[in-house]
């Protein structure tokens, strides 16, 4: 095979436990979000954007939906003859098998993969934020620092700081001192988990770490923190766009009201960084005569006979005559019935809401309705309940 300058390897392993019914039977990256991408979409199509076209995908937790939806890459033109995207599950070695362990453990085992194609750099990637960012810009400023590792920052509110790992640079953002969630941090630059390593200092330190009975097999617990010890150079590199870890219920409901706002945060219409999907395929979307759509969002296959206000509707949606949605969040294929009505609230794919049910409250905390659950007629979910199909 060619030899490659950088690799990607994308960590979507993660069960997203924060999420709760909403990944129970998925990988938190297989969630939908925005109308018509899920949220691995963006790690993806970042990597495409920014001419990185060998891409590893480390899978573990309910891998056959993110799988099925990856497929061999197209969407992102990453069905390559030499590159491309690849699904990296664990996998037996010798008598046994072995879950990932840890972010850096899942590196580990996948030194096979990487060698085969020589890189110079490795650029490793959470699955689960929300962001548009050229990766190449953040190389350049690795090689031009002459840096063994790169981490991604951005500055957060100074009273927020306390919430993260914080990065303490000198005046050349050199990385002197890294300190998990401060209690008087000394600096604003908290880590977003994208990193950037030259891969044989890397591989040195994954091969320490992996001989250490004692570490959790982690980046921001174990690899950073020795190479720090050991007076390696390790640079941040500022980041100052639009990012969200969509890491729980109401992160992950915000990003998608985001999207509502003008100008949109996060431009998903900019052709020049385009956000690639799987099309599902599906007819143009249609508003009946006596509906109403403000401010929403609404995707293809959705067939509108009520009232939509500031919401996000994703493909194959149906809200019916007389149904009532405000500022919600309707996955795929969900129903919502005459008469009902859906507030502060996410809806899961191919849940249906049944006549006159009322889903959710004005304020408070957001009400979930699980993938495949029914609401029955006239019943009523309070703010920050969140149903399962499975137990009902």
């Amino acid at each position: 095979m060619r030899k490659k300058k950088c690799v990607a390897m994308l960590l979507a392993g993660g069960q997203g436990s924060r999420l709760g019914i909403l990944t129970k039977k998925v990988a938190k990256p297989a969630v939908p979000f925005g109308g018509k991408f899920r949220i691995i979409d963006f790690p993806l199509s970042n990597c495409t954007n920014s001419g990185i076209d060998v891409v590893g995908v480390l899978t573990q937790y309910r891998p056959l939906e993110l799988n099925s939806y990856i497929g061999s890459g197209s969407p992102w033109d990453l069905d390559l003859s030499n590159g491309g995207v690849f699904v990296l599950p664990p996998y037996q070695t010798g008598k046994t098998g072995e879950w990932y362990k840890g972010t850096a453990n899942a590196i580990y085992q996948n030194i096979p993969f990487i060698e085969q194609w020589d890189p110079d750099y490795v650029l490793v990637l959470s699955g689960d934020h929300i962001y548009k960012m050229d990766y190449n810009a953040m190389l350049r400023a690795h090689i031009r620092n002459d840096a063994d590792l790169t981490i991604a920052v951005r500055e957060v509110p100074w009273a927020d700081a306390s919430r993260f790992g914080i990065l303490n640079t000198d005046e050349t953002d050199r990385i002197v001192e890294f300190e998990e969630k401060p209690a008087q941090p000394k600096s604003n630059k908290a880590s977003m988990g994208v990193y950037i390593f030259s891969w044989a200092k890397m591989r040195k330190y994954l091969e320490l770490d992996e001989a250490d009975p004692s570490s959790e097999n982690d980046f921001g617990k174990n690899i950073i923190p020795a190479m720090l010890g050991a007076d390696e150079r390790l640079f941040t590199y500022t980041f100052e766009g639009y990012w969200k870890d969509v890491g729980t219920i109401e992160s992950l409901w915000e990003s998608n009201m985001d999207l509502l706002t003008l100008p949109m945060p996060i431009d998903l219409a900019d052709k020049r960084w385009r956000i690639f999907a799987r099309n599902p395929g599906m007819p143009p979307h249609h508003v009946d005569k006596g509906a109403r759509v403000i401010n929403s969002l609404i995707t293809e296959g959705c067939e509108v006979k009520g009232t939509v206000n500031h919401s996000v509707l994703f493909a194959g949606v149906t809200v019916d005559v007389g149904a009532d949605v405000t500022d919600a969040v309707i996955m795929p294929g969900a129903t919502i019935e005459r008469g009902a009505v859906v507030r502060r609230a996410i809806v899961a794919e191919n849940a249906v809401i049944k006549a006159g049910a009322i889903i959710g409250e004005e304020t408070g905390n957001i009400a979930v309705v699980g993938p495949g659950a029914t609401i029955a007629a006239g019943e009523t979910v309070a703010a920050g309940v969140q149903i399962d199909a499975d137990a009902q």
